[in-house]
């Protein structure tokens, strides 16, 4: 086990972010480009792929009262900072966003489909009279691997990023895999391993479900929770304050709270789904932070494996994939084995990978809600070493096989489901 490269993996796929990760990647990619353009802004051009279209025109850009491509990218021109990376627009000020409104209030901004592979592709170009400038993000919400001045290319890497800390896809299929994340999480020293990014999910992911549960934002699925709790209609108990804690801090981020998360493989609300259920369940269950820390390790080792295949964007729901990788850590939070985590698996990739992604919007929230509850009653099940059975569906006797069907739908079987929920958006 080469645990410093586990430790490079889960600091690599967990990231500092604000608000829904498709806006920010545009907003990134004009930033960038606007670094390049001599004079005045005077048009923007962007062209995505249908999975950042999808994801970016219904999402709340933080800051602001303003969601789409458009205004993310605008707002990226004219006041971006790129070394933020996914944090890129946070310090925009009352004038920066009423500039970025007259840009796309007055037509200057054109957004068209691209037609790349790649799910994540992203490229602005900005013009004025004399001067050009363009960016691309492929691959990646912040693989930048094109900037372009005046139609010559110049260099293209983010501030703080290097080759030595790139990390690839396969690098992390041929590292982790169920087995080897449990047994890193239960030998692991946090003296001596770099788990920083763990203790700043619990901190970071943690804080925006507070605030989402204090405040009002989007559909208020955690509030709705909470008065079907009070009413009486829900119960007061460990599973359903773990939903509605969930639900609240996506409630903020997808309404645009101008407060950061810690992603995973890019998500926002999937860095939320895999670590606030677990502390959440700790907190109910008088389970001490040692453990709860490991638990959450897991969970989110777990939705960087499963990811790591299965590619950033897809027309299947990413929640299903960090409800089942909080489903392992809850069983164990819980004392569970090796065995009864594969069993988690099983029992939710039999149970909620069906769910289809039409975009990041307000009701994320909801289809969350749903996929945590899930991933409780298929924890529980594994704890009593059930597991839905190899001759059902998808499922395999081995998990890990489990977990290739999975990925094969979302890779091989969802490029029509992304093209008809693209049209039926477009068509509104």
């Amino acid at each position: 086990m080469n645990r410093k490269l586990i430790c490079q993996i889960l600091n690599h796929e967990m990231m500092l972010g604000t608000g829904c990760t498709e806006p920010a990647a545009i907003a990134l990619t004009a930033a960038i480009a606007r670094e390049q353009l001599d004079g005045e802004l005077e048009h923007i051009k962007v062209r995505a792929s249908a999975n950042i279209i999808k994801n970016a025109m219904s999402a709340g850009i933080p800051g602001t009262n303003y969601t789409g491509i458009n205004y993310a990218a605008a707002l990226g021109a004219v006041c971006g900072a790129v070394d933020r990376q996914l944090r890129v627009v946070d310090d925009a000020r009352p004038e920066d966003i009423e500039r970025a409104a007259h840009l796309v209030e007055n037509g200057y901004v054109d957004v068209r489909r691209a037609f790349d592979p790649d799910k994540l592709y992203v490229e602005v170009e900005l013009v004025n009279k004399e001067h050009q400038s363009r960016a691309i993000i492929k691959g990646a919400h912040t693989n930048v691997i094109l900037v372009e001045r005046d139609h010559q290319r110049v260099g293209c890497e983010l501030p703080g990023q290097t080759m030595e800390t790139d990390i690839t896809p396969e690098q992390i299929s041929r590292t982790l895999n169920i087995r080897t994340i449990y047994e890193f999480v239960e030998t692991m020293d946090r003296r001596q391993d770099d788990l920083h990014m763990i203790q700043e999910a619990i901190e970071v992911n943690g804080h925006i479900a507070q605030l989402g549960a204090a405040g009002d934002y989007g559909l208020n699925i955690g509030h709705g929770i909470r008065n079907n709790q009070e009413a009486g209609l829900m119960g007061h108990d460990v599973v359903m304050d773990a939903v509605a804690m969930t639900a609240s801090g996506v409630d903020a981020r997808m309404a645009g709270a101008n407060a950061p998360v810690i992603t995973n493989s890019g998500s926002g609300n999937q860095g939320i789904t895999a670590t606030v259920p677990i502390l959440s369940a700790a907190k109910s269950l008088g389970i001490d932070e040692e453990r709860t820390f490991r638990a959450v390790t897991l969970s989110n080792l777990m939705a960087i494996h499963i990811h790591a295949d299965f590619g950033p964007l897809s027309g299947l729901c990413g929640a299903t994939i960090a409800a089942a990788a909080a489903a392992c850590g809850l069983v164990y939070l819980q004392g569970g084995t090796l065995e009864q985590i594969g069993f988690a698996v099983n029992n939710m990739f039999g149970n909620v990978s069906g769910m289809l992604c039409d975009g990041a919007k307000a009701d994320c929230a909801l289809k969350i809600s749903t996929c945590v509850f899930a991933a409780f009653q298929c924890a529980a099940m594994a704890l009593r070493s059930e597991s839905v059975k190899a001759t059902d569906g998808i499922v395999e006797t081995d998990p890990e096989e489990t977990i290739r069907n999975f990925v094969r739908l979302g890779n091989e079987g969802s490029s029509k489901c992304d093209d008809l929920i693209l049209e039926m958006l477009l068509q509104k």
